[in-house]
């Protein structure tokens, strides 16, 4: 395959779900800004919390990332029975991360919000603070079943090279989202005016939104639901499959896992200078998330494809097009620089906070466009080495790299040091570059190469 060819396969497969991720992060933005006009308790609160469920999703995620890794496979190989077997497997797997998560932030959401008030401060209020956190939280508890099924459902699609129906269904959420968050915060047409709860709420409704949609849609388009046709006949897994799966997926879970709680273990320790720093990381992560979704999704696309080329035994196609769309992935990462480098000093100013959390907002998006690349490169080596079910390492490249060295990194320097937060955040984003150079490294080699289901 030349270079257009792979370029052109890739995007084929990451655009829809760049729109997808672009919408739902759209709403998020706009979310984010009708919440943000309550005033900084309400902005920080709902970011804590958000934080915290951001742990929970990562966790769902990983646990089904490890059966995907064969769902690509199976269905680069045709395996129709090996494909239905996996999909029951996520369904497992979502329900029980599902209900560890919930028991979690019923009994220790009080607790793990707190964690990030430490450092308040500023004339904020971290009572209120953490009773917003709280009301946010345990309202979008009822969203968490509807958004594991729709990961297992999209996620399959997405193996099968289909992403126009999560799309799709995501787009319809996205709608349903905008008007009860519009209606709910603000008191619109009738409705009472419930804040933070509002916003909850209305998310709540969009995800019930999108699984009622993505399943609906079986009808109208059969063919991309041709490997799930029976799939319900039975919930049983074969416990010799369930075994090999689950034992290549479990370094996937707890990276997954790690990996999100080292994040929220970061912005803690960010926390240390200030409830003002907490509030600026938000703002300037809502809009950086708006820009992340082409690398993240080009990333995904990335993986199925490099799984589906060793599901067939095309290897030497696996490895020469893994070094491409590693470098291709960088470069599209560059113009995202530039247009998230040019608005970071017009987006916080639509938020209703103090001048100091936006003028912390703005510093934080400048530093992180500046590392864009370096992420777009370490997301496209991480799914790469992933499709070849080399876990272990992919565990050690992410989550083992995190607690070890930027988590570590950052508390001693916020706790220890009298840099600002700025230079600290700048230099925990400059240590990824190990990982880029390592994982490039070891993808050249070719030591990722794996059929698995052969």
């Amino acid at each position: 395959m030349n270079n257009k060819e792979i370029y052109k396969k890739a995007l084929r497969l990451a655009i829809p779900m760049m729109i997808q991720s672009g919408i739902a992060n759209a709403v998020v933005l706009v979310d984010n800004l009708m919440v943000g006009s309550l005033g900084t308790e309400s902005i920080s609160g709902v970011s804590i919390a958000g934080q915290l469920l951001f742990v929970f999703n990562l966790a769902v995620f990983g646990g089904l990332s490890g059966p995907a890794i064969y769902g690509a496979q199976y269905y680069g190989n045709g395996d129709k029975e090996g494909f239905q077997q996996v999909f029951r497997l996520k369904l497992w797997i979502g329900m029980i991360v599902t209900l560890g998560g919930i028991l979690v932030f019923l009994t220790k959401g009080d607790a793990l919000i707190r964690l990030y008030l430490t450092g308040s401060g500023g004339g904020f209020d971290p009572d209120l603070t953490l009773t917003l956190g709280m009301d946010y939280l345990h309202i979008m508890l009822a969203g968490l079943v509807p958004f594991f099924l729709v990961q297992v459902y999209a996620g399959s699609l997405r193996e099968m090279n289909e992403s126009l129906i999560p799309m799709t269904a995501g787009l319809f959420s996205v709608i349903v989202d905008i008007i009860f968050n519009y209606m709910l915060i603000y008191g619109k047409l009738g409705f009472p005016a419930l804040g933070v709860r509002g916003a909850a709420i209305a998310t709540v409704l969009a995800r019930i939104t999108e699984l009622i949609a993505i399943i609906g849609m079986k009808r109208f388009k059969s063919d991309a639901w041709s490997f799930l046709d029976g799939v319900y006949r039975t919930l049983l897994v074969p416990a010799s499959k369930a075994k090999v799966v689950i034992r290549k997926g479990i370094p996937i879970f707890f990276n997954e896992f790690l990996w999100a709680g080292g994040i929220a273990t970061l912005t803690q320790c960010y926390s240390m200078r200030g409830l003002a720093v907490v509030a600026g990381l938000n703002i300037s992560n809502v809009l950086c998330n708006l820009f992340n979704v082409v690398f993240i999704n080009l990333g995904v696309a990335v993986g199925i494809l490099e799984g589906q080329f060793l599901g067939a035994s095309e290897f030497e196609k696996a490895k020469d097009s893994a070094q491409k769309l590693t470098l291709f992935c960088c470069s599209v990462c560059i113009i995202i620089s530039v247009f998230l480098f040019g608005l970071s000093g017009i987006f916080p100013n639509l938020y209703n906070t103090t001048g100091e959390v936006r003028g912390m907002a703005t510093r934080f998006i400048m530093i992180t466009a500046v590392f864009i690349p370096v992420q777009g490169a370490l997301n496209a080596l991480y799914f790469i080495l992933r499709s070849g079910g080399k876990t272990l390492i992919t565990f050690l490249f992410d989550s083992v790299f995190s607690w070890s060295v930027s988590v570590p990194l950052a508390f001693f320097l916020c706790r220890y040091s009298p840099l600002s937060v700025f230079v600290i955040y700048a230099i925990v984003q400059a240590a990824d570059m190990i990982k880029v150079c390592l994982g490039f490294i070891y993808v050249r080699k070719g030591l990722w190469i794996t059929n698995l289901v052969n």
